[in-house]
């Protein structure tokens, strides 16, 4: 004011304002005021030096250069939510936020993002009780300043009128009563349930991957302490014996023992090696971690899958085209120095003898191994002992001095001895009458390997309590429905893949749902195996307390990988051996609320290798039935550098997903032309 002119040189009477038609989509997500432009290009950077798709580009020329959507390049980023973040005008607005609030109306509290097991630090801004945006926070070990569009977008699972806010109590027909749910009280609720599970005789404990460390560690200790059982497993999803053994062998408490890979290790590696992993889809903010090291390191990404994908392109990926049950032949074949880092997916645990082959290839090189689940909770879950054949702290359930330390540790007597089943055992058990009472934590049916049989055994099982955040398969069938918080409601810990506790504190407070640990205390006292604590703040004290095991790890033998050779799909008539893996944005739990988001998924295709595509006989993009042993999907299809014989279809991007509406896990497909 003191310095500058006292007259703008705009003229109205004769001076046009360069004015645009507004908004327009750059994509379904996001949209374009073109009039506040300044043309600075930090969107189009990011887009193409930070994320790799160069979706929009400037256009035009002179005086009319904009910015505008790049011609050859359709929109297929999972990371465009970053270039609203940077933009420094507010050209550039998610169509869910836009005009919903001024940034001095938020409350602002930094959280962990919930979608992965990355970690990445946020931003979450509410508004008169609602979370109304999500933003990167700035964590240079970490995420740096990027997140995923899913982490940005996909909150309003936390807001959606659906969310449970009471308990439910079913009036059992043996009782008197007519069968049906009724709103309960907490006290009622938990009554009920202790009830319920100590009249059923043997339990088991079923949780998924988006709980808490804390919550982890409570399903932990109650499935020992309250129904005096090993039988619990975090794994609702795909898995085998092998993979349990690998995970308390070599991933438990591993940020409290040497060896530990870490962001940085990425970088600094000369060779990562990718197995059952795809970074772009599963874990995004590896995805960005690693480009950064290929573009400004010159690190070499080796990647063991069954095609080159965007992702793996992106990255400038060395990739080892195998066929399904050859990924531990071609681990066994690589070469690696004493800085290179090896990252395993959870898929990579269906293969037999490969997590082996992995484990052996890091110890015979020197190399450093990590595990990459897809879910935010399962690495705590691991270190918090909920699988069958593992206790709190990495202590095997199998070494009496390790029960002996834990029984110590809690002020019991004893805890079980004998060794679990896993989550696929305990479904089996459940449908054969040897486990009558089930406690269901946050578990989608169709995510489970065998989703019509999760379903039976909900049926048959005598008593079910389910927690969770709003109505399912699984609340219909239950005797006595719990609602939990969400994360935005609750303090907790989110353990990352890489070992690292990101602790959150509650976003928003309500009376409506209690976290999952609160609800287990409450069921634990009215069976008379009171855990000793109520709040997050006393669990993680105890959990300080506990500490992780110093005796011998469990034991794990690599094995000797097989050597390749054909599939079991090969050599059938016509079937092609399926590969399967849920993209970044999907039909997943979390993410059903979010039209806007979900409007920038990938497509669901079928891919098939050129000489497979060739035998079809039809056009790329055409429509094709794809049989398998559950069912069969129309879908388009498309060419991929796969190996003959092979099928790759997205998890849970049509219907119900592959496992519910299509095949088994590790099954074969026939795909044929539309009738």
């Amino acid at each position: 004011m003191s310095n500058g002119a006292g007259e703008s040189r705009f003229a109205a009477q004769n001076m046009v304002k360069r004015t645009f038609p507004k908004p327009i989509n750059i994509s379904p997500q996001i949209l374009l005021d073109r009039e506040r432009c300044i043309v600075c290009q930090r969107c189009t950077r990011f887009a193409d030096e930070i994320a790799g798709d160069p979706f929009i580009a400037l256009i035009e020329r002179g005086a009319s250069q904009q910015i505008g959507i790049a011609p050859d390049a359709p929109f297929l980023s999972y990371f465009a939510g970053n270039t609203i973040q940077i933009c420094p005008v507010g050209a550039l607005t998610s169509e869910e936020y836009r005009f919903r609030a001024r940034p001095f109306d938020l409350v602002s509290t930094a959280s962990v993002a919930e979608h992965d097991a990355c970690g990445s630090a946020i931003r979450v801004d509410h508004r008169r009780g609602k979370v109304v945006r999500r933003l990167s926070g700035d964590d240079p070990a970490v995420n740096e300043e990027w997140i995923t569009d899913k982490d940005r977008f996909a909150f309003s699972y936390t807001k959606a009128s659906t969310r449970l806010t009471h308990p439910w109590v079913r009036d059992r027909v043996e009782d008197g009563g007519d069968g049906q749910l009724r709103p309960a009280s907490w006290p009622e609720a938990f009554v009920v349930a202790a009830r319920g599970l100590a009249a059923a005789g043997a339990g088991a404990v079923l949780t998924g991957g988006r709980v808490t460390a804390e919550d982890a560690y409570a399903y932990s200790k109650f499935a020992r302490v309250a129904l005096r059982t090993n039988d619990i497993d975090f794994r609702a999803r795909p898995h085998s014996p092998e993979e349990a053994d690998f995970l308390a062998a070599h991933v438990a408490m591993t940020a409290h023992y040497a060896g530990g890979v870490t962001y940085s290790d990425l970088e600094t590696a000369g060779t990562v090696v990718l197995a059952g992993l795809e970074p772009e889809d599963e874990a995004g903010t590896i995805f960005l971690r690693l480009r950064k090291a290929v573009a400004d390191h010159g690190t070499k990404v080796v990647a063991v899958a069954p095609f080159t994908t965007r992702g793996l392109r992106k990255l400038s990926a060395q990739v080892q085209v195998t066929a399904p049950g050859d990924e531990a032949a071609a681990l066994a074949g690589l070469e690696l120095g004493a800085g290179d880092v090896v990252l395993v997916g959870e898929r990579l645990g269906l293969v037999p003898g490969a997590l082996g082959a992995a484990a052996d290839l890091a110890s015979r090189t020197g190399a450093r191994l990590a595990w990459v689940p897809r879910r935010a909770g399962d690495r705590g879950a691991v270190d918090a002992g909920c699988l069958p054949t593992l206790l709190p702290g990495g202590r095997p359930v199998a070494d009496a001095a390790a029960r002996v330390d834990v029984a110590t540790a809690w002020g019991v007597e004893s805890v079980p001895s004998a060794v679990g089943r896993d989550g696929d055992a305990i479904v089996a058990a459940a449908l054969a009458g040897e486990v009558g009472g089930l406690l269901v934590g946050g578990v989608d049916p169709d995510d489970t390997a065998d989703p019509a049989a999760f379903r039976a055994a909900l049926e048959a099982a005598s008593f079910v309590v389910a927690l969770e955040q709003r109505e399912t398969d699984v609340t219909r069938m239950a005797d006595v429905v719990l609602p939990v918080a969400p994360v935005t409601d609750k303090a907790g810990t989110f353990v990352t893949w890489d070992g690292r506790a990101r602790q959150f504190d509650a976003v928003l407070s309500s009376p409506s749902s209690l976290p999952d640990l609160r609800i287990l205390a409450g069921i634990a006292e009215e069976m008379g195996a009171p855990l000793g604590w109520r709040t997050t703040e006393e669990i993680r004290r105890e959990l300080l307390a506990f500490g992780a095991w110093d005796g011998e790890r469990a034991a794990y033998d690599v094995g000797v990988a097989p050597a390749a050779g054909p599939t079991a799909a090969t050599t059938r008539d016509g079937a092609l051996q399926l590969v399967t893996w849920k993209q970044l944005v999907d039909l997943g739990t979390l993410q059903s609320y979010d039209a806007h988001h979900l409007a920038t998924a990938r497509p669901a295709v079928v891919k098939l290798s050129p000489a497979d595509f060739e035998a079809l006989g039809v056009a790329e993009g055409a429509s094709v039935t794809v049989v398998g042993d559950r069912g069969e999907v129309v879908l388009p299809v498309a060419v991929a550098d796969l190996p003959a014989g092979t099928a790759w279809i997205p998890t849970r991007s049509f219907g119900r997903g592959v496992w519910a509406d299509l095949a088994s896990p590790g099954s074969s497909v026939v795909v044929k032309g539309v009738e």
